[in-house]
């Protein structure tokens, strides 16, 4: 396999999942507080009843500077592990919540690309690569 289309791949993967954890993000981060204690309040599934206010302006955070992340190729593994775990509490809020495997397909699609990302990191079209490449270029001329 092509290692160029293997990072080509990951540098789509990327947009396309921060793109969209972006999209789903915004509208939390214009909830403001009453907003995230609504969606933190989905940390009880897992046994944690204080300070719903931080937790989901955590999973706004995850989701929306995650997102970024992402696209800019910027602590890709870290950023995954954070939106992976905001995945986790929201399939488990929606199997608490009665709605089954079929509540839960999408997250587990996401999960799994964020998995891959979390495995193989952002690849070699990143920002850091891109300026150590150039920092590396500038040096030799």
């Amino acid at each position: 396999m092509n290692e160029r289309n293997v990072n080509l791949g990951l540098l789509v993967l990327r947009i396309g999942l921060g793109s969209m954890f972006i999209f789903h993000g915004l509208p939390k981060l214009q909830g403001g507080p009453a907003g995230w204690e609504r969606l933190g309040h989905s940390m009880e599934y897992v046994g944690i009843s204080f300070l719903p206010i931080f937790w989901g302006f955590m999973a706004m955070v995850a989701e929306v500077f995650g997102g970024l992340c992402l696209i800019a190729g910027i602590g890709v593994r870290v950023a995954s592990a954070l939106m992976l775990f905001t995945m986790m509490i929201a399939a488990t809020a929606n199997l608490t919540m009665g709605y089954g495997l079929e509540g839960i397909v999408e997250i587990i699609e996401v999960s799994t690309a964020l998995l891959t990302l979390l495995i193989t990191g952002g690849g070699r079209f990143t920002w850091r690569e891109v300026f150590k490449s150039r920092l590396n270029s500038s040096i030799k001329a």
